[in-house]
């Protein structure tokens, strides 16, 4: 990885965000059986509202949504020479109020519970709840911090009947009770680490140290599985998000030890989770992505966390400019391959502008051939990096490519290049403008 670009001109990361927000919400969000005071998402369109609710539920995208509105409800607030505005103009929600609505809506569509069958899925929505407390601890608003305490309360209690002593210590997956993994265990530590529970945090840590670090790729491994003989199985899959959290959880314990782990860590992701993707004028490294469906979320979990350790001065400043780098170069590749949606499409008529790749090595037209469903997962995965990508914004030296904003940054009127231009290895220079699709 280089850093050639590193005094080029910065973009406008905080646009390119609104712009992803905008699609999303625009394309996916709705009342939940149109009750006031709720928001969902639909996870595929084009799709009608009693066909989205027919579909499987992805209580764990939902939550994902949150984490994304909160985003944008922080940038909302101003900051950094940017002037306080709702993303979506002020005649409609504030992202937060969104975040806020979208909480209930999750809820009541999850049966008047928040409580399921996975432990993941919960620690998720926990993390996002946590951060939606502190924004509206920070805006000063009153609506929803009832629910909130309600929520946190009922999920830490989920959380400490999966965190066992079997099999050493670690999170239960699932209410099967069968299996130990990361992607229940890590966001489980990053939450009681947020929590003022450095104690249990620490030891889910040393646990996946223990039992599901890989020493020789530096990462960790899925998870522990109880076979119905009684057996261990070891689940040995690396996936991108499930790094995220770990790298997450800590950052947030600190400390010489998890500080030596956690700068080894983005090392290790830099050299196993990384694909060439031809970006304007040169190649670089981005994140790989893992397909979609689920997978379509997870390159987008770990981005968030990478983004922490950029702007984290304890790592070395080696560690802090290589995870600024995946974290920008990948945005800018997502960026790069988005197309604008047709006035002719249906995904138009929901007032969708931008359509995002599900893998941000290829433009969109290719990873999603127009007319195809676009899945809720990967668009909130593309979001989810750019605004990765602004909250690092200003906060350290300009990375990324050597390049001017283009005429698009100021006036998002302007027509994105045309989707019948190539973006491939031989032409990387070429723009990367594309087609929606699941």
């Amino acid at each position: 990885m280089t850093a050639a670009a590193a005094h080029s001109p910065a973009p406008n990361w905080s646009f390119r965000a609104d712009e992803a927000a905008r699609s999303v919400t625009r394309l996916f969000g709705q009342r939940l059986f149109f009750l006031p005071g709720t928001h969902i998402a639909a996870t595929s369109r084009p799709s009608g509202r009693l066909k989205n609710l027919a579909r499987p539920w992805h209580y764990w995208w939902q939550a994902h949504y949150v984490d994304c509105l909160i985003d944008t409800g922080r940038r909302e607030l101003g900051g950094e020479g940017h002037t306080p505005a709702k993303f979506d103009g002020d005649n409609l929600p504030s992202a937060g109020k969104l975040a806020s609505r979208l909480v209930t809506g999750i809820r009541l569509r999850n049966f008047l519970t928040v409580v399921n069958s996975y432990y993941d899925d919960m620690a998720w929505l926990a993390l996002a709840t946590l951060r939606l407390e502190k924004l509206a601890e920070d805006t000063r608003k009153t609506t929803g911090r009832r629910r909130n305490a309600k929520v946190l309360k009922s999920l830490t209690l989920q959380f400490d009947s999966a965190s066992t002593d079997d099999l050493g210590g670690g999170t239960f997956w699932s209410k099967k009770r069968d299996f130990k993994n990361t992607p229940a265990t890590a966001p489980v530590a990053l939450y009681y680490a947020r929590t003022g529970q450095a104690a249990k945090a620490q030891a889910l840590l040393d646990w996946l140290d223990a039992k599901l670090y890989d020493p020789e790729q530096g990462m960790y491994r899925d998870g522990l599985r109880i076979a119905p003989g009684g057996e261990l199985v070891l689940e040995s899959a690396i996936y991108t998000y499930n790094q995220g959290p770990v790298l997450g959880a800590l950052l947030e314990m600190g400390g010489d030890a998890n500080l030596e782990r956690a700068a080894a860590l983005v090392a290790a992701v830099e050299r196993n989770l990384t694909v060439q993707a031809p970006l304007m004028g040169r190649k670089a490294a981005v994140l790989r992505s893992e397909g979609t469906g689920d997978g379509g979320l997870f390159t987008g979990v770990l981005v968030r966390y990478l983004a922490l350790a950029a702007v984290d001065e304890r790592l070395p400043a080696e560690t802090r400019a290589t995870a600024a780098l995946l974290v920008t170069d990948t945005a800018e590749s997502f960026w790069e391959g988005r197309r604008l949606v047709g006035a002719q499409e249906p995904l138009a008529r929901r007032g969708a502008r931008l359509v995002f790749s599900a893998r941000p090595e290829l433009p969109a037209r290719r990873s999603y051939p127009a007319g195809s469903a676009v899945e809720l997962s990967t668009q909130l995965q593309a979001w989810m990096v750019l605004e990765a990508a602004a909250s690092i914004a200003g906060k350290l030296p300009a990375v990324g490519k050597p390049t001017t904003e283009t005429a698009a940054e100021s006036a998002p009127e302007t027509p994105a290049p045309s989707a019948s231009e190539d973006v491939s290895e031989a032409a990387p220079d070429t723009a990367a403008e594309t087609s929606s699709g699941n």
